[in-house]
């Protein structure tokens, strides 16, 4: 079984999931090897090192978003059930609109919890990408 550095796909995450749309990143099915595809490639450039078949499914895994692995809103959500309690239903009022993030944080900044927000973040994605490792065969260091 392949294993993948779970470090370096948290890190393919954060950047598949930034704020351009077409960034890629592919997990190679027989080694664990992760190819990062910046969004501003030509057809013809030269892809880092990555392979002319890079797309073939059966060879190489797309690396998912965190939309794919559920962390967007609902990792908030958790969040929020867990720590803000009193104040649920005014995050989630805070996610009907634009920026809700930035919102969030500041709530939390007012409320000392950032801190405790980062460290469950960073143990929520962890989880989520070892559940998703193991969906698709792979081993994970960390």
């Amino acid at each position: 079984m392949p294993t993948v550095d779970l470090d370096e796909l948290q890190g393919a995450v954060v950047w598949v999931s930034g704020d351009s749309l077409t960034n890629e990143a592919y997990i190679c099915r027989k080694t664990g090897h992760i190819y990062w595809i910046p969004d501003d490639v030509e057809m013809g450039d030269d892809w880092e090192d990555a392979p002319d078949d890079i797309q073939d499914t059966e060879k190489y895994v797309l690396v998912p978003d965190n939309h794919d692995l559920n962390l967007g809103n609902k990792l908030a959500f958790d969040f929020a059930a867990q720590y803000l309690a009193d104040r649920y239903d005014d995050v989630r009022t805070m996610f009907r609109r634009k920026g809700a993030f930035g919102r969030f944080k500041v709530l939390l900044d007012h409320q000392n919890l950032l801190e405790e927000w980062y460290a469950f973040s960073e143990e929520q994605t962890r989880k989520a990408l070892g559940n998703w490792c193991e969906s698709e065969g792979f081993g994970v260091e960390r």
